[in-house]
């Protein structure tokens, strides 16, 4: 039996689906469907999650994706392996995930992060797993995490890190998917949107907080979302912005409000030389502005 068992859990926590408007509230979007989505594919899971824990924890050592991103000298960038998005289709014609890592190994980025979803973003574990082989970067499993499966499953593809998305889980979930991340050694990306989510994500302690300038409502981008909520976040945690970062005027707005990281795709994605627009992005200083 695997320490800190999560059989129990699966029931109490409801992984038939706790339905998306639970935690979203009025919020209904492409997000919705995409969790349910994910939420039905967890309830028809059939393995024993001891096992697979148990499989996970002789799977490669995690390379330290928080870590990276606490060491780097000035902002640090998490370069972003997508091959389409639910609003612009796909991004590029062709996408060779160990070149493109690659590239963003060369221009610099401190790690990657790699789609594993299949229908909306045409991403797939393979990808994560020709990424984790092809550069030392540590990579974020970018998804929907609505199970310990997906936690496990993390690690069993080749991540070092997990994302948590607090608009689509409950208090309880945020906590119990940490919890099982720290026992595999994973660290946690957690994604908020604005200042309520952002009090319900440091309740669990998180080293890494991300705010994703996307609107969930509109799809739309909101640039001065992440340098509103940013103000709000704790000198200890990790603040990545994500979304929306066009170039290195974006970049360097982001750190001079506080961010000590940005997650870039689609702009390095679609770019004639993604380690050029890589290295294009970095090289600003973190800024001393106080932060809460």
């Amino acid at each position: 039996m695997v320490q800190g068992s999560f059989l129990d859990s699966r029931s109490k926590i409801g992984l038939v689906g706790l339905h998306p408007t639970t935690t979203l509230g009025a919020v209904q979007t492409y997000l919705s469907s995409i969790l349910e989505r994910h939420r039905e594919a967890a309830a028809r899971e059939t393995r024993v999650l001891d096992d697979v824990i148990a499989s996970a924890l002789l799977a490669r050592a995690p390379r330290g994706f928080a870590h990276a991103l606490e060491t780097h000298d000035g902002l640090a960038l998490i370069a972003e392996v997508k091959r389409r998005s639910p609003s612009l289709g796909p991004l590029v014609e062709h996408l060779d995930p160990a070149e493109l890592a690659g590239a963003y190994l060369r221009g610099g980025a401190s790690c990657c992060s790699v789609l594993t979803d299949d229908v909306s973003f045409g991403g797939s574990p393979q990808d994560l797993g020709i990424v984790a082989e092809s550069v030392p970067l540590p990579i974020l499993r970018k998804d929907f995490t609505v199970s310990p499966f997906d936690v496990a499953d993390a690690r069993l593809m080749g991540a070092d890190a997990v994302l948590l998305i607090v608009a689509a889980l409950s208090d309880q979930e945020l906590r119990e998917f940490a919890d099982l991340a720290e026992q595999l050694a994973l660290d946690v990306l957690v994604e908020v949107h604005d200042e309520a989510e952002l009090e319900r994500a440091l309740a669990i302690k998180p080293r890494v907080v991300g705010v994703n300038q996307r609107d969930l409502v509109s799809f739309k981008v909101d640039t001065s979302r992440a340098q509103r909520v940013v103000r709000h976040m704790p000198s200890s945690v990790v603040a990545v912005a994500e979304s929306g970062i066009k170039g290195p005027d974006d970049a360097k707005a982001l750190a001079d409000s506080g961010f000590q990281a940005i997650l870039v795709g689609e702009t390095l994605v679609k770019s004639k030389s993604p380690e050029q627009a890589a290295r294009e992005l970095l090289g600003f200083s973190r800024s001393k502005v106080e932060r809460a």
